[in-house]
């Protein structure tokens, strides 16, 4: 596919032109991640705003995707671009699929479409130049319902928010008329006499008048015309869906497969094959009927997810609950969650203790138990930074005891919402492997209709009559169109997909499945990842005739003060250790970047702080034994304090974020399965990185690091490995991320940034959950590869054989949908992939 380019207007608080350094650095940033081919400055268009210009390829990265990188990494973009992602019923398989891109691109002002066969439509416009209304008119004509749309905030005006909503009421009308609910498989696009299984059921009925016909015309007694009613009664039903399809797609001036089985039906009738024909259709329709109910099986996979959040909630206001719609709850609102019952909103908990059953959303097994929130009137929803006892998800399930919740997300933003977008959005994201394929076909299939013509005049070449040539043309059109290898891959992505968000693992598309299952190294995120990220105090060394409780009540009465993070954990701690001891209050606190504190305890002056603070502070330096030992203890992986009143140096207090429990165990794991480097990055000192890798069996520990220098040493390390992941919360390794081949983030759940920036989210804040994905991504990259095998080798086979004549039409025929519906079966095998 050509490249594009794409000018965005880029504003940048504080920047006086487009020559400034933050500028450079975002387009940098931007210029790292795949599928940005460059990204420059335009020139400027006589409005004064420097214009950012990307060249892109579509087929890697979208231009939502390279807005959500560009408002990461500090540009705030004009709302030029809108992005579109509609679920429509209709679409039977994936070459419909792709005819439907192909019409969608025609409308003046959309710059990007990707439609999957299991009924999603994504698509990227220009706001001024096109619009909902217009989209929708087109997708329309295609015969299309549209069952509901979602879009990044401001793609269209209110005005065109409002039609939508109109539509959408337009289209639950057209449904329920119908008699057909959502969510119940009425996806399906041939709803006919028999409902949703008419095509499997015209099928059956094809079969059973062949099948009569056929040992009817053995009976010597029954006239020849009774056998040929029921054969053209079967052509009737086997062809019905296939001479529909095949009208629409020749109307539109394409060529497909049921086009193709249409002729050679005709053709065989033609020669008085009567009973080949009408075999000929019954498989085709039989093969595809069963096609759409196996692939109906990975939609419903997804679509499942939709469904988990209840459609109502139990409001509670001045004293009395009432039952509203989860659309009607506001921030703020406190809602009443009855036990076992499914929680309704994103919130924290303010009244009650439970236990939360958060599989549908992080994946884990065990429940979590829930308390209140401290501050129960405060606002919680502008806070990252959240507990997980206080904290509930939409759609996860109360335990055994009622539940207060104060919502801090509207329905349409909560976490369970943005997963089921994110899933469907990476239901139309393709994969490497099918770009090939789909490169592979735009090449093969004029190349058989070449061909087929080429045969079709064979009689004037070798001494046959032309009704043999016609037949060998028509068995060698079945045997080569190539149905089973356009949905090898996105069957398999679908699955794929579908399975990873049922374990508590969001993955985005195609590329970034079948990326993971080929990474050798791993580069991980120290702090929150490795780690708990939330520092320990360890060690509390007196010096001289001080005792360690008097040393640590000064310790806590200055660091009170601070609201460091270090700080905070020698407060904690502190008070723990000398549980109901008064602490002095100190008073005068002064910071020094980066070395320490200083601040007044009664009539001492106290300074605490690294070795750094004490060297340009004046005379009184520490002594070399206690520089040895606060040296000592940074070797061992401790973050240390010295701590000195007046001239006096009085104790030594050490930190250290400990290491995860699951840390160690997981590593191993990864190690079992092959993951050849495991590196941690650090903004740490490499003694303390040092300590922590040998703790729990990493490869390599590279500490020091600025974020910056850790997008250079992934860099580094994708020259040295190819295919490198980058683990980390998602929040400050977003550069990292960017830069590497995948960026996974953990604890994805409740954050924003973090299910935004990575190509994968881990929602449960819990390393145990990666090796399930890199197995879950491996062996999706074995079922595409067998699925290729298997698509491509019956092509090559069932070529050379139908021209030969060793394989007639109904035996291409068998092979040919027996080859599709293998590749679909076996890609559903990865719905019941085991952790």
């Amino acid at each position: 596919m050509e490249k594009l380019q794409l000018k965005i207007p880029v504003i940048l608080p504080q920047v006086p032109n487009e020559k400034d350094s933050c500028v450079e650095r975002l387009i940098q940033k931007l210029q790292a991640k795949e599928g940005i081919e460059k990204v420059h400055i335009a020139d400027e268009n006589g409005d004064d705003v420097p214009q950012l210009c990307f060249h892109y390829d579509p087929d890697i990265i979208s231009i939502d995707r390279i807005q959500s990188l560009a408002e990461s990494t500090g540009a705030e973009i004009t709302e030029k671009y809108g992005h579109l992602l509609i679920e429509v019923k209709g679409i039977r398989h994936t070459r419909q699929a792709r005819s439907i891109e192909k019409s969608l691109l025609t409308i003046n002002g959309v710059l990007e479409v990707s439609v999957s066969g299991s009924g999603m439509v994504r698509l990227e416009f220009d706001k001024k130049q096109t619009n909902f209304d217009e989209i929708s008119k087109q997708i329309e004509k295609e015969n299309l319902q549209i069952q509901r749309s979602a879009s990044n905030e401001n793609d269209y005006t209110k005005a065109s928010k409002k039609q939508e909503r109109s539509k959408k009421e337009d289209t639950k009308e057209q449904t329920s008329t119908k008699g057909e609910t959502h969510g119940e498989g009425e996806e399906h696009a041939h709803g006919g006499i028999f409902g949703k299984n008419t095509e499997l059921i015209f099928s059956i009925i094809c079969g059973a008048l062949l099948g009569i016909g056929f040992g009817l015309s053995y009976v010597e007694s029954i006239p020849d015309w009774v056998s040929l009613t029921l054969y053209i009664g079967a052509y009737f039903f086997g062809g019905f869906f296939t001479a529909k399809e095949a009208v629409q797609t020749v109307a539109k001036g394409g060529f497909e497969i049921d086009f193709l089985m249409l002729v050679a039906a005709i053709g065989a009738a033609i020669l008085g094959e009567w009973a080949e024909g009408a075999l000929l259709l019954f498989l085709f329709s039989l093969g595809h009927a069963l096609e759409h109910y196996a692939m109906e099986k990975a939609r419903k996979s997804i679509a499942a997810l939709a469904d988990l959040a209840p459609k109502t909630a139990l409001l509670k206001k001045d004293g009395k609950t009432e039952e509203v719609g989860i659309e009607e709850l506001s921030i703020g609102d406190i809602i009443v969650v009855k036990p076992n019952s499914k929680i309704s909103a994103d919130g924290v908990v303010v009244n009650g203790k439970s236990s939360v059953n958060q599989a549908p959303i992080t994946g884990e097994s065990v429940p979590v138990d829930k308390i209140p929130v401290e501050d129960t009137s405060r606002d919680y929803s502008a806070d990252d930074d959240i507990k997980d006892e206080n904290r509930v998800f939409a759609g996860t399930i109360n335990g055994n005891n009622t539940l207060e919740i104060k919502v801090i997300k509207e329905a349409k933003d909560s976490t369970l919402s943005r997963l089921v977008k994110l899933v469907n959005e990476a239901q139309t994201q393709k994969s490497p492997t099918q770009l090939l394929t789909d490169k592979f076909e735009r090449y093969f299939v004029p190349s058989v209709l070449i061909l087929v013509g080429i045969l079709l005049f064979a009689f004037l070449v070798i001494d046959e009559p032309f009704s043999a040539s016609f037949y060998r043309a028509m068995a060698v059109l079945v045997a080569a169109s190539p149905c089973a290898l356009a949905i090898s891959t996105p069957s398999a992505v679908l699955s794929g997909v579908a399975r990873a968000a049922r374990g508590g693992v969001l993955i985005k598309g195609g590329r970034p499945l079948e990326d993971l299952g080929v990474i050798t190294a791993l580069a991980f995120d120290k702090t929150g990842t490795l780690t708990e990220g939330k520092p320990k105090l360890t060690e509390v060394v007196p010096l001289g005739d001080i005792e360690e409780n008097e040393l640590l009540k000064i310790a806590v009465a200055v660091e009170k003060l601070s609201d460091h993070p270090l700080a905070k954990a020698v407060v904690r701690d502190g008070k723990e250790r000398l549980k109901g001891t008064d602490i002095n209050d100190a008073s005068d606190l002064e910071a020094v970047l980066g070395k320490g504190i200083k601040a007044s305890l009664s009539k001492d002056k106290i300074y605490i702080g690294n070795l750094d603070l004490y060297e340009d502070l004046d005379e009184a330096k520490p002594s070399e034994e206690i520089s040895n030992k606060v040296k000592e203890l940074e070797g061992g992986g401790n973050t240390t304090m010295l701590i000195r009143r007046n001239k006096e140096y009085i104790g030594i207090i050490a930190l250290m974020d400990t290491p995860r429990e699951a840390a160690k165990e997981t590593l191993k794991k990864l190690k079992e399965i092959g993951i050849k480097r495991m590196i941690m990055l650090t903004g740490d000192n490499q003694k303390v990185a040092d300590a922590v890798a040998k703790e729990i069996g990493l490869t390599d520990a590279w500490g020091s690091l600025l974020p910056e220098e850790k997008v250079d040493a992934i860099k580094k390390l994708k020259e040295q490995e190819s295919k490198v992941a980058m683990v980390g919360d998602g929040v400050n390794d977003a550069p990292a991320m960017a830069n590497s081949t995948v960026g996974i983030a953990m604890g994805a759940a409740g954050s924003d940034v973090a299910l935004e920036t990575a190509d994968i989210a881990l929602m449960a804040d819990k390393l145990e959950t990666l090796p399930f994905a890199i197995g879950l991504s491996r062996k999706a990259k074995t079922i595409i590869k067998q699925n290729l095998w298997v698509s491509l080798g019956i092509v090559a086979l069932l070529i050379p054989s139908t021209i030969m004549g060793w394989a007639n039409i109904g035996i291409a025929v068998v092979i040919h949908e027996g080859s599709t519906l293998l590749v679909v079966f076996n890609a559903l095998r990865l719905l019941a992939y085991k952790k």
